[in-house]
């Protein structure tokens, strides 16, 4: 392995280039208000505790899910199925916002959240404190209800790429 120091001026580029070593799993996080529904694909997103069962994502400031999420009390973090690389791609903005829901099997709960029905799992969560920090926020969620698929076949992003798992030997 090479140890590489760095310039005090060249972490962000550094940095950039550390945070493509991890391999996230990638979710869709849905959130909806009085007037919109928003979703948006996200690899920031982990467990906190457990109990309570909790999570944490982490969201762009300036993005309109934040906006919404701001309003919002409840969310869905929605787990991406290994054969749902499409559908990573239009939250991601390949597709208008408002066009996105048209792909996929979305439901809604009872308070109008959006989710996908089919993903390897969905974790519905109520906002329970937001964070800001730099240029994102910070969000704890506590999971109140988890669907889940049978066979676990996530979908993970490292390296700029879409991979899948398989157990080591």
């Amino acid at each position: 392995m090479n140890t590489v120091t760095v310039d005090p001026h060249q972490v962000d580029t550094a940095f950039r280039a550390a945070m493509r070593r991890f391999a996230s799993t990638v979710t869709i996080i849905t959130a909806a208000d009085h007037e919109r529904r928003h979703g948006m694909t996200a690899t920031a997103v982990t467990s906190l505790s457990m109990s309570p069962p909790s999570l944490l994502i982490c969201l762009n400031q300036k993005t309109l899910l934040h906006d919404i999420m701001f309003r919002a009390r409840r969310f869905c973090v929605n787990v991406l199925h290994c054969e749902q690389v499409e559908l990573s791609a239009a939250f991601s903005g390949a597709v208008a916002a408002e066009e996105r829901f048209a792909l996929g099997t979305w439901s809604r709960t009872e308070d109008g959240i959006p989710y996908l029905a089919d993903a390897q799992a969905n974790l519905f969560c109520r906002k329970a404190a937001a964070i800001p920090y730099g240029t994102h926020t910070i969000l704890v969620g506590q999971v109140e209800h988890v669907g889940l698929r049978d066979a676990i076949a996530p979908l993970v992003y490292q390296d700029a790429s879409y991979c899948v798992t398989s157990p080591a030997a």
